[in-house]
């Protein structure tokens, strides 16, 4: 079976489950998920897109407008890939849910007037990967890394966080990955804030990238840190701290494990390097997929691992941050966003060693 065959199939017995007929996805999330890459977003800070998925017992159809119909047709190839188009001019509204699925209990990937609420269903779904995805996955992680890696390389003291962040972004869309989130920090601010949109701040030494890149749907993560200038003693000891928090993180997230438990053992790290309280400053991440974090890990997370997902755990001290993107795979984990030649510090846990990215330090 293709890997289209088998998430219809996975749709058909989601719905069964829940006693609906009928399924409209929305998100731009599950629209890619579903259709095995294509793009629905034209403006990338909605949730929803321009087309929407509806599947029936007997059909399943392509609901968009005029203006979209040529480029879901001839560039996201969905009349070949099987989807029926309904089309209905820009400026009227689209009525053909209604119709089609008169006497039907419709569901949907998230809200929608009279449907049963599946988002986290979904979410469920979107994480446990196929191996195409997996292979997809990876070829996302290489670019997202060469992007970052040219970045940082690129930047200066002196420079505005609005202008590493345009570099950021040029290396990322260079490489044909739309960057959904470009975070920049520099000096105090990494100490300031864990989300930092970038400002006209101008960078004295220190500085923080963070990359969220989309590609085929999919979303990889990564952040890196440099530093102009010898680093202060006490930033060479949080990064190393982190990393072992990190790697911590990495080594637990195997087949079988609960997220839960693997979150308990990530904060048990924080309280023994001596930093029991910095995890409740930030989430530390989750499995990723469609979405940068189809679910943000809790203490009381319930969700298992499974081998092919994927996660983005990112830990953070105060001033510090490790992220990388990673795959389950049968017998190890494998970091994709690892950067060739960067700077490491090797961890070791249960008889293995896992490396986590020091800061770069430009003397």
């Amino acid at each position: 079976m293709t890997e289209l065959d088998l998430k219809l199939d996975r749709i058909k017995d989601l719905l069964a489950k829940h006693g609906a007929n009928a399924v409209l996805l929305q998100q731009i999330s599950t629209f890619a998920w579903a259709t095995c890459g294509a793009s629905s977003y034209i403006n990338v800070a909605t949730n929803n897109g321009v087309g929407s998925l509806l599947i029936t017992p007997t059909s399943r159809y392509l609901i968009t407008n005029n203006i979209e119909e040529p480029r879901f047709e001839q560039e996201e190839q969905l009349a070949a890939q099987g989807w029926e188009f309904r089309i209905a001019p820009w400026y009227e509204t689209n009525e053909v849910v209604a119709k089609l699925t008169r006497g039907m209990k419709l569901a949907a990937d998230g809200s929608y007037p009279g449907a049963i609420d599946l988002s986290h269903d979904f979410a469920h779904l979107r994480a446990n990967l196929m191996p195409e995805e997996g292979e997809r996955f990876r070829a996302l992680s290489r670019l997202c890394a060469c992007a970052m890696n040219s970045a940082i390389h690129a930047i200066r003291p002196g420079m505005t966080e609005f202008e590493i962040a345009a570099i950021l972004n040029q290396e990322t869309q260079t490489r044909g990955v739309l960057p959904i989130v470009n975070l920049i920090a520099t000096d105090e601010r990494i100490f300031n804030y864990r989300h930092p949109l970038p400002t006209d701040k101008s960078m004295d030494k220190y500085a923080m990238l963070v990359l969220s890149g989309r590609k085929w749907g999919l979303v990889c993560s990564l952040t890196r840190l440099v530093h102009f200038g010898a680093l202060s003693s006490q930033l060479r000891c949080r990064m190393q701290v982190l990393a072992k928090i990190d790697a911590t993180f990495i080594a637990a997230t195997r087949p079988g494990k609960n997220l839960g438990e693997i979150f308990r053992q990530a904060t048990d790290a924080y309280k023994e390097t001596g930093y029991p309280t910095e995890w409740q400053l930030h989430h530390q991440g989750g499995p990723a997929a469609y979405e940068s974090r189809e679910c943000v890990a809790t203490p009381t997370s319930n969700d298992v691992v499974n081998v092919g997902q994927v996660y983005a755990w990112n830990p953070s001290i105060t001033g510090t941050k490790s992220e990388d993107t990673i795959l389950i795979g049968p017998q190890g984990n494998e970091v994709m966003t690892e950067i060739v030649g960067w700077p490491t510090l090797p961890i070791e846990i249960n008889g293995q060693v896992i490396k986590r990215p020091a800061i770069l330090e430009v003397v």
